[in-house]
């Protein structure tokens, strides 16, 4: 679900409450926003317990709805074909396709767990791009989410809302994914970014502001398809857990940077090795960088970002041609730094750049990706925004 670019909360509130009563004939009773995410650095460590620094974006995700007295559930999205009629008891794992699956889940989890919800009338607004892995799903459910919550008096804590999300997708959807978008989602703070410790939940917010070291973000939307994801992002996950059983710790958080060569040696295959490599110091870079950013030092935090591509491109192995294309377009154009975004298989790079340089960078890209035949990619220059909120007066 992609939309347009007009990302004012206010706005888009206003046209789908008009369009929900153009639908639904009624007035929607809860209105949700939440936004895309983009992580700086800290990439496949929320599901090992680790370290991760994402900050939220402009880009909005809202959501009406309406409760309708009984069991019936309706769901519809401004940009995506085809409506979801059901009731909520008849939810269950694999009887939803596509991206109605993402908040039917939510229902599904919260009538599983013994709250007390009932029938809804949906309506979905999306300004998130698809599969560009800036979250378009966690905002779809954490939105879903929230706007259940208000209309059944559930009282949920960012928490809470953030476990439900997940579950969702985990458990609905069937894409193993860690909690680090959906505490992005809901709790992210203007011109910062969040600490997130994935084993407590606890979110620390950093300082984000670039312009003050003369630098700034760009983002490049490879557009390239996400590839094989599910599957893909399972196999790296069960990996990881059963390396944690072999080394025995409770998750790959707990190998210590300085402990790592033993904890290589004692594995029995390269493939193991090189996804706990990654782990451990990806930790120590989502570390490293929050130091350098608490400092003022954002310029410093370049090398650590290209550092965080080259051990996802070649220890966990998420990257895509397209992808490193971007990235090394990127750097010979004179970024400070650039690596891929997200879960992996394509999507998004997110780079550290000389400010005023964007455009330069933008091209450069577009110039290589030209010559390989790829898409042509787009770009925007990412600001740290507040998360989920409520567009109730």
């Amino acid at each position: 679900m992609t939309g347009d670019d007009d990302n004012d909360a206010g706005g888009r509130g206003a046209v789908l409450a008009a369009d929900f009563r153009s639908v639904f004939g009624r007035e929607p009773e809860a209105l949700w926003a939440a936004p895309g995410r983009i992580n700086l650095i800290g990439e496949h460590t929320d599901y090992n317990d680790g370290f991760a620094l994402p900050f939220a974006l402009p880009h909005l995700l809202t959501v009406a709805a309406a409760p309708t007295g009984d069991d019936t559930l309706t769901i519809r999205s401004r940009q995506a074909d085809g409506t979801l009629d059901t009731t909520a008891p008849e939810l269950a794992p694999g009887t939803v396709r596509g991206w109605a699956a993402y908040p039917a889940g939510v229902v599904w989890d919260l009538v599983r767990a013994g709250h007390p919800v009932g029938g809804m009338e949906i309506l979905v607004d999306s300004a998130v791009p698809l599969g560009a892995g800036l979250s378009s799903s966690a905002a779809l459910t954490c939105a879903v989410t929230r706007a259940t919550s208000d209309l059944y008096g559930l009282d949920l804590d960012p928490h809470a809302t953030a476990r439900t999300a997940q579950r969702a997708e985990n458990d609905f959807v069937g894409m193993p994914c860690g909690i680090m978008d959906q505490l992005a989602v809901l709790l992210g703070i203007d011109q910062h970014a969040l600490l997130v410790d994935a084993r407590s939940l606890e979110t620390t917010p950093v300082p984000l502001a670039p312009g003050e070291d003369d630098t700034e973000f760009l983002v490049i939307d490879t557009r390239a398809p996400h590839r094989l994801v599910t599957d893909e992002y399972a196999e790296r996950r069960w990996t990881c857990e059963w390396a944690a059983v072999l080394l025995g710790v409770p998750a790959l958080r707990d190998v210590d940077p300085t402990d790592l060569p033993g904890a290589l040696a004692a594995l029995p295959e390269n493939r193991l090795r090189r996804r706990v490599r990654h782990v451990v110091t990806e930790n120590a870079r989502v570390l490293e960088t929050v130091h350098l950013l608490r400092q003022g030092r954002t310029r410093a935090i370049g090398p650590l970002l290209t550092a965080s591509h080259v051990s996802l491109r070649d220890d966990f192995e998420v990257s895509v041609p397209e992808v490193d294309t971007a990235v090394d377009a990127l750097l010979t154009a004179g970024a400070l730094g650039a690596r891929i975004t997200g879960g992996g298989f394509g999507g998004c790079v997110i780079s550290l750049v000389e400010s005023g340089t964007a455009p330069r960078c933008t091209a450069a890209v577009r110039d290589a990706f030209a010559r390989r035949a790829f898409t042509p990619p787009t770009s925007f220059t990412p600001t740290p925004s507040p998360g989920a909120r409520s567009l109730r007066e």
